[in-house]
C-alpha cells in the first residue's frame, strides 16, 4: 500500500510541475510546441501518466 501511496503521489508531482510549466508559458510559445492552451490539462495528465 505505502508503494502505491508513493506512486501516486509521484505522478500527482510530475503532473502538477509540467502543468504549472506549461501554463507559465505564453500563447505564442505554446504555439510552437503545437499545444493550445486549452490542451495543457490533458498534455500534463498525459505526461503523468494518467
Amino acid at each position: 500500500m505505502a508503494v502505491n501511496l508513493y506512486a501516486s503521489y509521484k505522478n500527482w508531482r510530475k503532473y502538477r510541475e509540467t502543468y504549472s510549466e506549461l501554463m507559465r508559458l505564453s500563447n505564442r510559445e505554446l504555439t510552437d510546441l503545437g499545444i493550445v492552451r486549452a490542451d495543457v490539462n490533458r498534455v500534463a495528465r498525459q505526461a503523468a501518466g494518467y
